[in-house]
């Protein structure tokens, strides 16, 4: 799944309006106009159609952390994880979850209506280090099924 899929299917699923994707790309210290949101979610066989690169993304899932919750009280900055291109399903799916301020049995729920069965232990293994002996990388179906179950959640 690329990004822009990502961005795409998390707007839908949340029902993000233009003005406040602008709004959480700047939450996260990205400057995009409103033309630039609705290029980033244009299919890649659209005409104007602009590539969403994985620091815009932590950006603005950063962006909706602080959209949803706020600012940290302490002002201490945002800790920089490395995203690399096997854990970049795991840092979304990390940051979906203090966004929406799920707990473990919310992620399981979600799962569920997105139509897999995941267990606790399971969805642990996601959100672990990637050095860590249990941790599982969290595939594109993974992620898949996590979006079609939020979709789901806040659209039925």
């Amino acid at each position: 799944m690329t990004n822009n899929d990502f961005l795409r299917r998390l707007r839908y699923a949340l029902n993000i309006k233009d003005n406040i994707m602008v709004q959480i790309f700047k939450n996260g210290n990205i400057t995009v106009t409103r033309e630039d949101v609705l290029d980033y979610l244009k299919k890649d066989i659209d005409e104007g159609f602009k590539k969403l690169n994985n620091n815009d993304l932590i950006a603005f899932l950063d962006g909706l952390i602080i959209q949803k919750r706020g600012k940290k009280e302490d002002g201490t900055p945002v800790p920089q994880i490395k995203v690399t291109k096997n854990n970049l399903n795991n840092v979304l799916l990390r940051k979906l979850r203090i966004a929406l301020s799920f707990k473990s049995y919310d992620m399981i729920k979600i799962f569920k209506l997105g139509g897999v069965e995941i267990s606790e232990g399971e969805l642990s293994a996601l959100f672990r280090s990637e050095d860590h002996k249990n941790y599982k990388e969290c595939g594109d179906k993974y992620i898949r099924v996590f979006l079609k179950g939020l979709t789901e959640f806040y659209r039925n």
